[in-house]
């Protein structure tokens, strides 16, 4: 295996429980899925992404229909359509141009007549549903007739945004719903791509984000909002207490960070809003979600849980989005101080004003190039992810799904691929940029700001590792969008009506 430490399984402290008996279960038949060469019992075969057998559990389901046990999904269509469109862009598979025409009938018929998309045909607005749907729009559709992006009711939808807004700067899901994390980065993503987000809309979300944040150091759903004793106004919330509610979990922390990483342009440009996050708490508390060696390598979701397939990408992918805050694992010089280890930007808890932690600013020098063990995580996703269907899934011998499918594989490639922003390329969007009058307002200012930091992403060639060779290499998705690169520039560009200039190919 690429981490060669001992196969030690997870203590009990000489007190077995139901948990800790699962646990030992689970690492037992992990284990039993690496096979060995013919020739060695101790050799580990080369690991195969077996790509054919993916493509045709997908094609079944997206040709012929899904089986009948997902009756139970019909409110997330959306869901099992992106899922499915997502997993064919990850594996380099394009749809025909009348099986694209089907996906975009589809999805049109789940748009809400008062705005966003509900999760089947006449069913209410959803903020997950109507990212779910916009995101399959933007790998099946384009502008034009029947290409279904100019069918999406923008100004419909911003209202329907701002319909579920509340006064600590957080959203409902839906009407008459609860608050989530995962609706806000639902929100975002979507308003990112069609070109939507305004101060208004994002007025306090960021605190409400930084709010969330538990004493783990990763997210929770939301947070509890307080306000004073005085008759109610929108100043009236109280920046404190705003405990969170629930535990750190990987989903809600992937979406709160990406949220957090979408915010930037209003915390760099609005002196309003103030807060921070503690990376370093975050980063810890990422770190710790990787299973042991008896694991393979595989993440979980939330402390002392079981790991499971799709935290591949919910914490896996986490890792790439702090790069975009700065935080890095930098071998060499790092600040204008010298030193090795990793770079970390200022946080709340994180010591000092401004964020400093004394002479060192937070350098730690224990670390190698990655904040975690990419070969591990793609040989749990080989070993243990695959079905031997097709499909991939949670963990052996449970069965492949949709769900767990596209998130295996956005995880897979979260692993293989090293996603950063990048100074040149943003100098290359920018000088493409078109001007307008707008330009130098303040809204201006974070459109252009939001188009360039969302497209300024792109793949450190040299750092790319694939274990098994490159018949597994599977497309780059965008770190906070999950939708490859191709399919990010070419909605956002439209949109924002930008020409988006082509990347420079790799040199051979």
């Amino acid at each position: 295996m690429a981490n060669s430490r001992p196969l030690r399984p997870a203590p009990d402290d000489a007190f077995p429980t139901a948990t800790s008996r699962l646990q030992a279960e689970t690492e037992a038949v992990l284990l039993d899925h690496i096979p060995t060469q013919a020739s060695s019992e101790t050799t580990q075969a080369p690991a195969k992404l077996h790509k054919s057998a993916h493509i045709q559990f997908l094609a079944r389901n997206f040709i012929q229909g899904f089986p009948a046990k997902y009756t139970s999904q019909d409110a997330s269509q959306p869901w099992l359509m992106f899922w499915t469109l997502q997993s064919f862009s990850v594996l380099q598979v394009g749809l025909d141009p009348g099986n694209k025409q089907r996906a975009i009938d589809t999805i049109l018929t789940w748009q809400h007549p008062d705005g966003g998309f509900g999760g089947g045909p006449g069913q209410a607005a959803h903020l997950l549903a109507t990212y779910a749907s916009v995101c399959a729009l933007s790998i099946a559709g384009g502008p034009g007739g029947k290409g279904g992006w100019d069918q999406i009711d923008r100004k419909k939808m911003y209202q329907f945004f701002m319909s579920l807004k509340q006064p600590d700067g957080s959203f409902l899901v839906a009407h008459h719903a609860e608050v989530d994390v995962r609706g806000i980065y639902c929100l975002l993503v979507t308003a990112t791509l069609l070109d939507l987000i305004t101060p208004e809309l994002v007025e306090g979300t960021a605190s409400f984000i930084a709010s969330c944040q538990t004493y783990e150091g990763g997210f929770s759903s939301a947070s509890q909002p307080y306000y004073s004793s005085v008759p109610y106004t929108p100043e009236s919330l109280l920046s404190s207490p705003r405990p969170p509610l629930g535990e750190a979990h990987g989903g809600y922390t992937f979406c709160a960070l990406a949220s957090w990483v979408m915010l930037q342009p209003f915390l760099d440009l609005s002196p309003r809003e103030r807060s921070q996050i503690n990376t370093k708490s975050l980063l810890r508390w990422l770190v710790q979600m990787q299973g042991s060696p008896a694991e393979i390598g595989g993440f979980r979701g939330r402390a002392n849980k079981l790991v499971d397939g799709c935290y591949s990408w919910w914490v896996g992918g986490a890792f790439g989005l702090l790069e975009a805050l700065g935080v890095s694992a930098a071998v060499g010089p790092v600040s204008p101080g010298g030193g090795e280890g990793v770079k970390t930007s200022g946080g709340e808890g994180e010591g000092g004003e401004d964020g400093k932690d004394g002479e060192d600013e937070h350098e730690w020098d224990d670390v190698d190039d990655s904040f975690f063990n990419r070969e591990a995580l793609q040989e749990y996703i080989l070993y243990a992810g695959q079905h031997p269907t097709g499909g991939l899934r949670d963990k052996p011998p449970k069965n492949a799904d949709a769900y767990h499918t596209m998130y295996c594989l956005s995880g897979l490639s979260s692993a293989q691929h090293h996603m950063l922003p990048s100074d040149e390329r943003r100098q290359q969007i920018q000088d493409a940029w078109k001007t307008s009058p707008d330009d130098d307002t303040v809204s201006g200012k974070i459109r252009k700001e939001i188009l360039l930091t969302s497209l300024s992403w792109t793949e450190d060639e040299s750092a790319a590792k694939i274990i098994g060779g490159d018949a597994n290499r599977v497309n780059a998705t965008h770190p906070v969008f999950n939708l490859t690169m191709t399919h990010s520039e070419a909605i956002v560009s439209y949109f924002y009506g930008q020409i988006v200039p082509p990347r420079a190919r790799p040199s051979p």
